[in-house]
């Protein structure tokens, strides 16, 4: 017996109910974006090596997938070279290109390539794969779906309140409760200064950014390892367990980092960007623990959590200030979101908050009889089609059993059945897969009955 078929770990097949599924998500996402004046480019699969490396860190790097170079990649080295020469020097040599490993970089290089050809600020959105060589495990996968949003060449913090309104849309048209977290990168680096270590900014903002995850003591522990000697540590107490609304947080930052610049500049764009927001359906906290994995960051950053499902983040991102400067063209402020496809697909999956039309199929089945039921069927098939209702004829005349199995294999609603009798009296039988009702209406009746 042949071996049954696989894929390849960390990679996943969509089954159609999935696919609707997905694309209830994808598609929200983008008319939310498309109504923020945001618009769609796509990029290859592949690009240069030499655009993705060294853009992620050491590690990174190894999570590149890297693509051979096609003909005869061993061109030009001897047996004696390919046996002693190192793994990572090899890839060097047998591959140019590779696969995304994110679209920030890609979107990078389009804004340097494109530079001449774009209005800015640039308003771009991107729903597209990307690939890691990461270890599978639950949750993470070799290839999923990033859905980015970014505003390049503006340093406006409204570009900050526009995407707060979309994340907040996004989720009020799921039927989706989330708490929109917020901090900003100067607030973080103003407390670093005031703590008298400034120059540990990546350790105090890695460890505090785990508080959710590991609790009060294991962080103290942590930035304790990182050696962050105990009086600062213990300045930072109240600042990690500082507590009120959003305005009595400011208020108390305002007085604790009065001394650092950077710190007062931070907490100066957390109240305009709150002051502008407006009536959102879903509460924004000011968490000031909160920090974001990437270090690029530099101004406002964002978080979402569900608040009805235990998961991680669903939606990220934050301000930046030179994207474009790892292909020599610095300056040029950006600041964009990115929506967690797969996560959302859980929470909704949880939450039983998939609307029906978004994930049914078939609507109605016409069951074949022969060929004469058939010539009868399709005129009225193509009524149906017509005003939007997805309808199909099964292909062959075979035993209704089969047919009937078919439907509710499917999950098909309406089965219409059509014999010698119907056609002298010029009607159909619609039966409903879900009731068991069957009646008897005229041709032209049928699409009331279906849609009603």
């Amino acid at each position: 017996m042949a071996q049954k078929p696989s894929i390849p770990k960390g990679t996943r097949d969509f089954s159609p109910v999935e696919m609707a599924k997905r694309n209830y998500i994808f598609n929200t996402i983008k008319e939310v974006y498309a109504l923020y004046g945001f618009q769609q480019i796509e990029t290859p699969a592949m690009e240069n090596l030499s655009t993705l490396m060294g853009k992620y860190g050491e590690e990174g790097d190894k999570l590149l997938f890297k693509i051979l170079n096609s003909g005869d990649f061993l061109h030009g080295m001897t047996p004696n070279e390919v046996a002693t020469t190192s793994t990572g020097k090899l890839a060097a040599k047998f591959c140019e290109k590779g696969l995304r490993y994110d679209l920030t970089v890609p979107f990078a290089r389009y804004v340097v390539q494109h530079r001449e050809e774009l209005a800015l600020p640039f308003k771009r959105y991107q729903i597209q794969p990307v690939w890691r060589a990461d270890r599978p495990q639950k949750g993470r996968y070799r290839e999923f779906y990033q859905c980015d949003a970014d505003v390049v060449g503006s340093d406006s913090l409204l570009n900050e309140v526009e995407l707060m309104q979309i994340i907040d849309t996004v989720f009020t048209r799921f039927g989706v409760r989330v708490c929109i977290k917020m901090n900003n990168r100067k607030i973080l680096t103003g407390i670093a200064e005031m703590i008298g270590q400034a120059e540990k900014i990546v350790d105090i903002t890695v460890a505090m950014d785990k508080l959710d995850k590991i609790g009060l003591d294991a962080v103290n522990a942590e930035l304790a390892e990182d050696g962050i000697p105990a009086d600062a540590i213990a300045k930072l107490q109240p600042i990690i367990q500082l507590s009120g609304s959003n305005a009595e947080k400011l208020a108390t930052m305002k007085e604790v980092l009065k001394d650092s610049e950077t710190g007062l500049k931070g907490v100066e764009e957390m109240e305009y960007i709150l002051s502008k927001l407006g009536g959102l359906t879903n509460q924004v906290e000011l968490d000031l623990t909160l920090a974001r994995g990437l270090n690029y960051y530099t101004g406002a950053i964002f978080e979402v959590k569900a608040l009805d499902v235990e998961i991680g983040s669903i939606t990220g991102g934050g301000r930046y200030d030179n994207l474009t400067g790892i292909f020599g063209m610095p300056g040029l402020s950006g600041v964009g979101i990115s929506f967690g496809a797969d996560r959302i697909f859980d929470v909704l999956n949880q939450l039983d908050l998939y609307p029906k039309e978004a994930v049914g199929g078939t609507q109605v089945l016409f069951v074949n009889f022969g060929e004469a039921e058939t010539d009868y069927c399709l005129p009225v098939l193509a009524q149906l089609r017509q005003a939007g209702i997805s309808a199909e004829m099964y292909p062959d005349a075979v035993k209704m059993k089969k047919q009937m199995s078919y439907a509710n294999a499917k999950g098909i609603p309406f089965v219409v059945m059509a014999g010698e009798t119907e056609m002298k009296e010029g009607v159909m039988a619609l039966k409903n897969m879900v009731t068991g009702e069957q009646q008897v209406v005229k041709a032209d009746e049928l699409v009331g009955k279906v849609e009603g």
